[in-house]
């Protein structure tokens, strides 16, 4: 009995050694997808290249590592893709607009999605949404915004964190706002900024042109995120200390709850273990080199990272929400 027990012990231990042999030899001479559901030149796109260009260094076996575009739905397109027609062995993984994961629960029959069902790599930064104004309407504080008789925002569409942000400067802050909607990214967003058919934004900081920052061609009047990033003034006001009331200010920290996911990267729940074990161990070295961090900082994006469980952690407790938040933010975004 002891020999069989030990030879039984034996295989099991080969098994196992011969497992992670084949899995860390598995990304030799392949290549890596990294699918952006957004368009190219935006903040989501600006990571997702970022990754591409760092994350294969870390991986045994230095794979390629290629992006590849697919705008749709506000992301939901390329999310869908893991579990369509993307090949589920490790080699594809989206980075989506976070904003879905707080749509998922305020409309499920649109946002059919569990984002508790994939497997997370990571999150490069926390986003950090700035309402700002171009210089030429004039506007620079909230107070001159809710003067003004019609404010002129894009969007890409309902539900992403740009439309979330507007709604919650329209509703909770008085701004009089006309939406426009069929953008297909936050490039073309800029393009009509510029252009003057857009008057301004709600969006990531990180992804406003720093000549737009050092030629005082925008006006920031409010933020949704607690944090301060260097390059804002201090004197933006944060969403969640001047709201009307406390249960607004308790509905705005849900419907922004979804920025400190950042920059979500996934894979399909079906890639298995071993393979995820081997990404979040590259992830994670990965925003730590310092390679990275100064290519980041160049690009003005920010490295606030989150481990694959850190982000999980976050998206667990949106999903877990009361149904009376749920309902007020509900309530705010659909009207």
């Amino acid at each position: 009995m002891r020999r069989t027990w030990t030879a039984l012990g034996m295989a099991l231990a080969c098994g196992l050694a011969t497992g992670a042999a084949q899995a860390q030899d598995f990304y030799k001479g392949k290549t890596i997808t990294v699918v952006v559901g957004n368009t190219p030149g935006g903040g989501f796109d600006a990571n997702g290249r970022l990754l591409a260009r760092h994350i294969g260094r870390f991986i045994p076996g230095t794979p390629d590592i290629v992006v590849s575009n697919m705008p749709g739905a506000s992301s939901q397109r390329a999310v869908q893709y893991l579990d369509q027609n993307a090949a589920r062995d490790g080699t594809v993984m989206t980075i989506f607009n976070f904003g879905l994961i707080g749509e998922s629960r305020l409309t499920p029959d649109k946002v059919r999605i569990d984002f508790t069902k994939y497997n997370w790599v990571g999150s490069i930064g926390m986003d950090i949404s700035v309402c700002y104004m171009f210089h030429t309407k004039g506007a620079k504080t909230l107070a001159e915004v809710q003067k003004i008789p019609q404010v002129v925002m894009g969007l890409t569409n309902v539900g992403t964190s740009n439309d979330v942000n507007q709604r919650i400067m329209s509703k909770l802050f008085g701004v009089n706002l006309k939406q426009v909607a069929g953008y297909p990214g936050s490039a073309e967003l800029r393009l009509a900024t510029e252009r003057g058919e857009l008057d301004g934004d709600c969006g990531s900081w990180g992804s406003v042109p720093i000549d737009w920052i050092e030629g005082k061609k925008i006006y920031p009047f409010l933020r949704t995120a607690a944090i301060v990033p260097p390059d804002l003034p201090k004197e933006v006001p944060y969403a969640v200390d001047i709201a009307p009331t406390p249960q607004a200010a308790e509905v705005i920290k849900f419907l922004v709850s979804s920025v400190e996911v950042g920059r979500p990267f996934i894979m399909s729940a079906a890639v298995p273990e071993e393979r995820m074990k081997i990404l979040r161990t590259a992830f994670d070295q990965m925003v730590k080199d310092p390679a990275f961090i100064a290519e980041a900082n160049k690009q003005r994006l920010p490295v606030m990272p989150r481990s694959a469980d850190e982000a999980m952690d976050v998206v667990k407790k949106i999903y877990a929400a009361s149904p009376a938040t749920i309902e007020a933010a509900r309530k705010l975004v659909g009207e």
